[in-house]
C-alpha cells in the first residue's frame, strides 16, 4: 500500500476530477459523430478448439469528449457468419457481466448453444471492457488485494479497522497510478465503446445479449444509441433505477434465502452428509466449520497463503450463483465437522475463489459501480446500516460490505442522480430472463427493466436459481432465445410476465470424493477465472 500522502490525494481528487460528463453526472452528452476510434485488422486467434475465431483491437478514446486525445485498445474477437449473405443478421456483441469481466470466451460458447441454422447467421462478437483482461492498459491497483489470509469479514471479531485501511489504501493505490483512466471507465463509457465496434465493424444496427451487469451495459447502449439497436437480449436483470449501495442490500437478502434452500437441501440428505436432519444444524457446521479456521487456518494449496474465515465465506457465496455446487459445499462441511479433513475446502477454495495473480476484474467493477452513484462516505452511517441488514441477512452481509467498501473513499463519484435513466424511448422490443431466485440481481430488477421498456416481453423462470439463467438446458428458456433470434418471434403473453418457465430440479446429493494427489491437479484450476464458463459449476457474470 501506499504511504498516507497517496490516501490524501485520492480524497482530495473527489473535489479535482468529479465525474466526466461521459459518465452517469451528464449521460446526455452527445458523443461526436466522428468518435476518433481506429480500425479493425482481424487475424486468426489461433484457437486450436475454434480455429475459425479471429482476433483484433480497438482504439478508443479515452474520453469520448476529446476524440482525438490520448487512446486505450479494446482487445475483441469474432465467430464471423456462415450463413449466405443474404441470411445474414449482422453482428451480435456479448457480455457476461462483471462489471469488467471478459467476453472473449462468449463467440465460440454461446453460438454453440443454439441450432447452427441460427448461430451461423450472426457475427459472434466478444470483447474485454475497457481497462480489463486482454484489452489495454489491463488496470492493476494492487495484484495482492486478495491474497489470504485476509481479515475476518464479521465486525464482532474487531476487524473493521483492519479492513478500513485496507478499503482506503486500494483506493489510493487505483488513484495513484490510474487517475488519467478511472473515471473514464463507467457504463456510459463502456457503452460507448460498444458503437465506436458498431462503427468500426462498419454497420448502422447491431444486436446484443448480456447478463447481470451486461443488462445494465445494453439498456444503457439502449438508451444512448435506440437507433442502432436490432435485437436486444437481457438476461439476469440489474433494476436501472436502483443504486448499487441498495442493490447490494437487495443481493444480502437474497443470499441469505439461498443459503437457507441449501441448508434444508443438505439436512434432506443427511445420509450422504450426516450433517443433521434440519437446517439448523446444517448452519451450525457452517458456524463450527468457520470458527474453526478463525483458531487454525488451513493450507491454501495451491493457492499461496492460507483459508481463513473470509476466504471460507467466499467460497460458500457462490453457491448463490449456481446450485449445482451445492453437493461440493455440503461435502466441505461433512469432510471437516466428520473427519477434520480439509481437502474438499481446499479443493473447493482452489476452484471457486483463490485469487489470480492481480486484482482482476476489481478495479473496473469499482471505476463503475462507485463512480455512477453517490455512495456513503461515513463509516458510522455503514455500520449502522449494515448491522440492520445482517440482522436479517447474516450469511453474506459483512462479506458483501467490505468487498464493496473501497467506495467508501473512491476519489471519482457520481451524484444523487445515479445511473442513465431508461425510458426505452426509440427501441425495438427487448426480450428479458429473470429468475424468481436470482441471488445476484434480483427478481425486482426484471420486473422494474420490464416497466422502464415499452414494448418489452419478461420471460420469468418461477423459482430457478441460476444467475443468468440461459444456456442451462432448460430448453423453455432457451427456445424462446433461438426463436427471437431466428426471426424476432417473441412471447405473445399479455402483462407484465409475457411468458412463464419451469426450474430446473436440485442437484442430487453426491458425497464429492477428493480425487488421489487432488491439490496438484487443482494449479491449473487456481487464478481470477477459477472455473471455465462452460463447467457446470462455473458462475458467470458475477456481479457482487
Amino acid at each position: 500500500m501506499r504511504k498516507a500522502i497517496a490516501l490524501l490525494a485520492a480524497a482530495a481528487a473527489v473535489a479535482t476530477f468529479g465525474v466526466t460528463s461521459a459518465s452517469a453526472a451528464d449521460p446526455d452528452a452527445a458523443a461526436p459523430e466522428d468518435t476518433g476510434q481506429g480500425r479493425l485488422a482481424w487475424t486468426s486467434c489461433n484457437d486450436a478448439t475454434t480455429p475459425a475465431l479471429q482476433c483484433a483491437m480497438l482504439e478508443v478514446p479515452v474520453d469520448y469528449r476529446d476524440p482525438r486525445g490520448r487512446k486505450i485498445s479494446i482487445k475483441l474477437n469474432r465467430l464471423p457468419a456462415t450463413a449466405p449473405k443474404d441470411k445474414q443478421q449482422g453482428p451480435i456483441l456479448l457480455n457476461p457481466g462483471g462489471p469488467g469481466d471478459s467476453g472473449l470466451w462468449m463467440p465460440a460458447y454461446i453460438s454453440g448453444q443454439i441450432p447452427k441454422d441460427v448461430a451461423s447467421t450472426y457475427d459472434w462478437i466478444g470483447f474485454d471492457p475497457r481497462g480489463t483482461n486482454g484489452s489495454d492498459p489491463h488496470v492493476i491497483c494492487d495484484a495482492h488485494y486478495f491474497d489470504g489470509e485476509r481479515p475476518d469479514y464479521q465486525l464482532s471479531q474487531g476487524t473493521a479497522k483492519a479492513w478500513l485501511k485496507k478499503a482506503a489504501g486500494y483506493a489510493a493505490d487505483c488513484a495513484a497510478d490510474w487517475s488519467w483512466l478511472l473515471p473514464h471507465m463507467t457504463t456510459v463509457d463502456n457503452a460507448r465503446d460498444m458503437d465506436s465496434i458498431r462503427r468500426a465493424l462498419g454497420v448502422q444496427k447491431i444486436n446484443f445479449y448480456g447478463g447481470s451487469w451486461g443488462t445494465t451495459l445494453g439498456s444503457t447502449y439502449g438508451q444512448l444509441f435506440p437507433s442502432h439497436v436490432r435485437r436486444m437480449v437481457l438476461d439476469s436483470i440489474v433494476g436501472p433505477t436502483i443504486s448499487w449501495y441498495d442493490h447490494n442490500i437487495l443481493q444480502d437478502k437474497e443470499h441469505q434465502r439461498r443459503f437457507d434452500a441449501f441448508a434444508d437441501w443438505a439436512a434432506k440428505a443427511d445420509s450422504v452428509y450426516h450433517l443433521g436432519t434440519d437446517a439448523a444444524s446444517v448452519k451450525k457446521a457452517y458456524a463450527q466449520v468457520e470458527d474453526a479456521l478463525r483458531k487454525d487456518p488451513v493450507a491454501a494449496a495451491p493457492a499461496p497463503g492460507k483459508i481463513g474465515p473470509a476466504e471460507f465465506e467466499d467460497t460458500f457465496y457462490g453457491g448463490g450463483y449456481n446450485f449445482l455446487r451445492w453437493p461440493r459445499m455440503a461435502t466441505v462441511l461433512s469432510a471437516y465437522v466428520t473427519q477434520h479433513d480439509t481437502r474438499p475446502l481446499s479443493i473447493a477454495y482452489n476452484r471457486y475463489a483463490a485469487p489470480g495473480a492481480d486484482d482482476g476484474a476489481f478495479p473496473a467493477y469499482n471505476a463503475a459501480q462507485c463512480t455512477e452513484n453517490a455512495w456513503p462516505r461515513d463509516w458510522e452511517f455503514w455500520k449502522k446500516d449494515q448491522a440492520k441488514v445482517d440482522a436479517v441477512a447474516p450469511f453474506y452481509t459483512y462479506n458483501n460490505m467490505w468487498y464493496n467498501a473501497a467506495c467508501m473513499f473512491w476519489p471519482y463519484q457520481g451524484n444523487q442522480a445515479g445511473r442513465l435513466k431508461i425510458t426505452g424511448k426509440g427501441l425495438p422490443p427487448v426480450l428479458l430472463f429473470q429468475a424468481t431466485e436470482d441471488a445476484a440481481t434480483p427478481y425486482e430488477g426484471g420486473l422494474a427493466m420490464h416497466d422502464a421498456l415499452p414494448g418489452s416481453k419478461l420471460v420469468v423462470q418461477n423459482g430457478g436459481s441460476f444467475h443468468e439463467i440461459l444456456f442451462h438446458g432448460n430448453a423453455c428458456l432457451d427456445d424462446t432465445f433461438t426463436a427471437y433470434l431466428r426471426d424476432g418471434s417473441l412471447p405473445d403473453g399479455k402483462g407484465r410476465i409475457a411468458k412463464t418457465c419451469a426450474p430446473e430440479a436440485d442437484p442430487a446429493p453426491v458425497y464429492v470424493t477428493p480425487p488421489p494427489a487432488a491439490a496438484k491437479s487443482l494449479t491449473a484450476e487456481s487464478g481470477a477465472a477459477r472455473l471455465a464458463p462452460t463447467d457446470p459449476e462455473a458462475v458467470r457474470g458475477v456481479l457482487r
